[in-house]
């Protein structure tokens, strides 16, 4: 009986504490921060929470062993829309575990979850977050896993990383994230992969470890794993007034050498020198014996002659006397000079190349040596190369873009060089210099520091930016607009490339500028270069050959990017990816919810100019009309657009052909016009 007695009394006890553990609840805060949460953010899927069941058997809510405490929540692929509420997830304070990947969600990293100091695990992939990655997260100093993945998160990644001693995973591929790699040194980090953003430099030594996969998509990125660094403008550049002897490595290489080797070295040069200059007067001497012998001293005299006349004019100026230097813009001139030998090395063709400058290029006084000391700061890649800030010793400061894939020789480049050196206009930003060789094409353009109007509309919407309210964006289409206008009537050439990044801000909207105009001729005929990424006219199949039409096409596209808010290159506005920008627009506009298709930050801001976005949304449809005899001329456009509404650009089309160039030169900060002394 007593055996009875002891089993009954501790089955009595079991389901004691089986009915204690059921009616276990965490604490009321934290119910009413996870409804919170799910009431605020939309979402497809019904998860059944209610106050008549349990939190912790609610669905993705697990909680601790003793159910007095949530620790994890997993709502991956629900469906989540918009940004994470604040003061919602970030009152659950002992939370180890956070996954809401594979949803929708917008907006930047609430700063309530860096203050969840227990989590281990943080799955945020798939989403569209944006802005930049908060150095605040180094405080969740128990973080193990931390996946941010596919979103489009941009800036640096924050050195406060290595504060995250625990930190097994690191993943941030499929981003934008710029800038360099910081020196991440935590021992037990076994996955990393920073793939497909903007990044550039060199790879830390401290993780040179794993594959290039990890790397891969960064095209400004160099070490190992990837290839070697190119010494063509060098990343990280030394200090100002620093030796290369300074720079960190160069001394330790130096001293591996004895002062037997160097002097081995110079004896060896001196010779190779000496042997060389003997080759070339023995060949000089040959030449002029045989051409005495062929034709004559008077023949021989003409040749003298002829070598030291200088280059024709041709409307471009180099960058200095000491480059009196064949093969940039028709000059036939030679010479022996070391200095202009050296500035023509890299050439690799036999003719030598120098920079060559342009129109009002011409008032600036640096020369190539000059611009291939500048510091330089990758400002972004494109289409057609990567555009680099140059700042110059004596302070000046330009865009160098770097070209690649030239499909044309030297004298068809100089020619379009030329043609395109003649273009001016306040709403165009023209070449001002130009440098080919066999190796290196680079383009030399004037740097405004307002950036463009791509990374206006787009960059950081959500982390405390001040947007662009309706006056700026339709200056910025009048200043669009304009430049196009001026290309086509005045000059009859076709941009071939309009869309935002493309448009380069001043401190005046009005004077905005459009940049890389009428470059497609001197690349291969491709159907995936030069005016793709939404902004193609569907008519576009090569792109050497684009038409004014197509180009007004592109010009509508960027309207409707004004007024949506929305970019063509992520076009999946329902989720589905089906749908470029014009049809979406065309879509929404047929069910007549034409208010639905205005930027949610123009509403926002409350912006009173209905009849006018709707009188531009109409422009805009006109130019992206499906036929292309359907469409505006760009000179119509203008018209159309400054009819909405004279006050927003402070020139009509008419003034700014007739004149304007002070103050262009003042908004753009243009040199002046003869060579600065």
């Amino acid at each position: 009986m007593s055996v009875a007695a002891s089993a009954a009394a501790l089955l009595l006890a079991l389901a004691a504490s089986l009915a204690l553990l059921a009616s276990a609840e965490p604490p009321a805060s934290e119910r009413s921060a996870l409804l919170a949460f799910l009431t605020a953010t939309p979402h497809e899927r019904k998860l059944g929470w209610n106050t008549s069941t349990p939190a912790c058997r609610w669905v993705g809510v697990t909680c601790d062993a003793a159910g007095s405490t949530v620790v994890a929540l997993r709502l991956p692929g629900i469906g989540l829309l918009g940004a994470i509420p604040p003061a919602t997830i970030g009152r659950l304070p002992n939370l180890q575990v956070l996954s809401l990947r594979s949803n929708r969600i917008t907006g930047t990293i609430p700063d309530d979850l860096l203050q969840l100091s227990a989590l281990r695990a943080v799955f945020l992939q798939n989403n569209a977050l944006s802005g930049a990655i908060p150095a605040g997260v180094g405080r969740l100093g128990a973080l193990e896993r931390l996946v941010l993945a596919h979103n489009n998160l941009s800036g640096p990644i924050p050195f406060a990383l290595n504060n995250l001693t625990s930190l097994r995973s690191l993943r941030l591929e499929g981003n934008r994230l710029s800038g360099k790699i910081p020196s991440i040194s935590i021992p037990g980090l076994a996955a990393f992969n920073v793939s497909d953003n903007a990044l550039n430099g060199s790879i830390p030594q401290s993780l040179a470890k794993f594959p290039e996969d990890a790397f891969a998509g960064n095209l400004q990125l160099c070490g190992t794993p990837l290839p070697p660094c190119s010494p063509f403008f060098p990343s990280p550049s030394p200090a100002p007034g620093m030796s290369p002897i300074d720079v960190p490595g160069a001394a330790s290489g130096k001293k591996k050498l004895s002062g037997l080797a160097i002097a081995g070295i110079v004896v060896g040069a001196v010779l190779a020198a000496l042997l060389l200059l003997a080759l070339i007067v023995f060949c000089a001497k040959k030449s002029r014996q045989q051409s005495g012998a062929r034709e004559g001293p008077k023949a021989a005299a003409a040749a003298g002659q002829t070598r030291g006349v200088a280059p024709p004019e041709t409307g471009m100026t180099t960058s200095s006397s000491k480059d009196d230097m064949g093969g940039g813009g028709g000059g036939t001139g030679t010479s022996g000079s070391a200095a202009a030998a050296a500035v023509a090395a890299g050439a690799g063709t036999g003719e030598a190349s120098r920079l060559v400058f342009l129109g009002k290029g011409a008032g600036y006084s640096f020369d190539l040596e000059d611009l291939l000391r500048a510091s330089a700061e990758v400002l972004g890649k494109g289409s057609v190369g990567t555009s680099y800030k140059a700042v110059l010793e004596e302070g000046t400061t330009v865009v160098v873009k770097r070209l690649k894939d030239v499909a044309v020789a030297r004298r068809e480049f100089d020619a379009h060089m030329e043609a395109l050196g003649r273009v001016e206009h306040r709403n165009l930003l023209p070449v001002r210099a130009y440098y080919f060789s066999k190796d290196e094409k680079l383009l030399v353009y004037d740097y405004l520091p307002n950036g463009s109007l791509s990374a206006m509309l787009h960059g950081s919407r959500g982390s405390g930016r001040t947007p662009m309210d309706w006056d700026a964006r339709m200056r910025s289409a009048l200043s669009a607009s304009r430049g196009l206008a001026h290309l086509h009537s005045a000059h009859n050439l076709a941009h071939g490339n309009v869309k935002s990044s493309n448009v380069l801000l001043r401190p005046d909207y009005d004077a905005a500028a459009l940049s890389d105009f009428c470059l497609h001729p001197i690349f291969p005929s491709t159907t995936t270069r030069v005016g793709s990424g939404g902004y193609r006219a569907p008519e576009m199949v090569d792109s050497r050959r684009p038409t004014f039409k197509a180009d007004v096409y592109s010009l509508g596209v960027l309207l409707l990017e004004l007024l949506t808010g929305k970019s063509p290159t992520h076009a999946s506005l329902e989720g589905d990816g089906t749908l470029d920008l014009p049809r979406w627009v065309q879509s929404v506009v047929r069910e007549e919810w034409t208010a639905e298709v205005f930027d949610v930050e123009l509403v926002r801001l409350g912006a009173s100019a209905e009849e006018e976005m709707v009188a531009l949304l109409q422009v805009a449809m006109a130019c992206v009309a499906t036929v292309p005899d359907a469409r505006p001329d760009a000179p119509d456009v203008v018209r159309m657009i400054e009819e909405i509404g004279s006050g927003h650009g402070q020139t009509t089309t008419e003034e700014s052909a007739r004149g304007g160039t002070s103050e262009e030169e003042r908004s753009r900060g243009t040199p002046p016009a003869v060579p600065t002394p």
